[in-house]
């Protein structure tokens, strides 16, 4: 029998990025002292190049979203083949979350209108990194949907080292080329981790029903299918 988290996780998943979210939000309002510390740390770290320059653009919505578009569709099939009661919610959680990236990411860069660092031209709108919310939601979820269909351990934790990098890459690619400052891609992972979160939820759930349903087979108990046993 698969034990179920603790009450606390949850609220430790949710409330831990929200707070540090909330914190690093009002830092770039208010313009303080964390923001001060933030460009510092950015004129150490910046140095484009090459590399970092196609880092960066794993955030790409045309990279990062067909990613994910495909592991929906490998849930999705995956889901309605084992005969799953709801198999349709996994993947569409994981839609809806990479829907709800740019519906929160675009209002947020409008109120904060924070300033681009001196490697990219003038402008604003940088907070959050929308390449940074996009790239951990899509290889997050993506991620996610697929764990639950593998069984080998070693390619499980294979996996989650291969999405783990994604998002790290991203990241290091938007900072060292200097696209965006270190807490907007800081702000993005704890969105991501947000929305991810409601990802796991549901998927956690669904293989309930899957699994209900075999040991109904296993047992002997007729479906309608079936005659009696």
């Amino acid at each position: 029998m698969p034990v179920s988290a603790p009450p606390r996780v949850l609220p430790a998943l949710l409330g831990l990025p929200v707070l540090l979210f909330a914190l690093i939000t009002w830092q770039v309002v208010a313009d303080g002292p964390l923001v001060g510390v933030d460009e510092r740390l950015s004129r150490a770290l910046v140095h484009p190049d090459r590399l970092s320059e196609l880092l960066s653009d794993l955030g790409n919505v045309q990279v990062a979203v067909p990613v994910l578009v495909v592991a929906l569709a490998c849930a999705a099939w995956h889901g309605r083949a084992t005969g799953g009661d709801r198999w349709w919610l996994p993947p569409l959680a994981g839609a809806l979350a990479m829907v709800l990236v740019p519906a929160l990411v675009a209002p947020l860069k409008e109120w904060t209108d924070r300033p681009g660092t001196p490697a990219v031209p003038p402008a604003s709108g940088y907070y959050p990194s929308g390449h940074t919310a996009t790239a951990v939601v899509a290889y997050g979820a993506a991620t996610l949907l697929l764990l639950g269909r593998l069984r080998a351990p070693a390619v499980r934790r294979g996996l989650v080292v291969l999405g783990a990098l994604l998002v790290l890459g991203t990241s290091y690619g938007l900072v060292r080329r200097g696209y965006h400052w270190p807490l907007d891609v800081v702000a993005s992972w704890c969105l991501g981790a947000v929305l991810l979160t409601g990802v796991r939820l549901v998927g956690r759930r669904t293989p309930r029903d899957v699994s209900r349903s075999t040991r109904r087979s296993s047992s002997g108990t007729p479906s309608s299918s079936s005659g009696p046993s």
